[in-house]
């Protein structure tokens, strides 16, 4: 298998699959640790892209706002319910991965 170059993969769709991919993954097998390797996976992916195009700076922000997406999205599910809190911290990192890296 051979991945795409860094420079030619949207992670748009990464991080908003990494963190709704690790939510089905982790609700639906009932073994949480699975939805962080969904998340984790989808984060590095996108990760090597964000470093290719935005640099350590913007790779670092990307990274903040993915993974404080996932932390705060268990906090506003018990306000908002689990799917709108996550697809709402998906919409987040995939519009800032957009308007940071993948635009560029």
């Amino acid at each position: 298998m051979t991945l795409r170059a860094a420079e030619d993969v949207s992670t748009a769709p990464l991080a908003a699959l990494g963190l709704i991919g690790g939510y089905v993954a982790a609700r639906e097998s009932g073994i949480r640790p699975l939805g962080g390797v969904v998340l984790g996976i989808a984060g590095l992916y996108a990760g090597r892209t964000w470093l290719a195009k935005a640099g350590a700076p913007g790779t670092a922000l990307l990274s903040a706002v993915y993974l404080g997406g996932f932390g705060a999205s268990h906090p506003l599910a018990k306000k908002v319910g689990p799917w709108p809190a996550v697809l709402a911290v998906a919409g987040v990192s995939a519009a800032a991965a957009h308007v940071l890296a993948d635009r560029r």
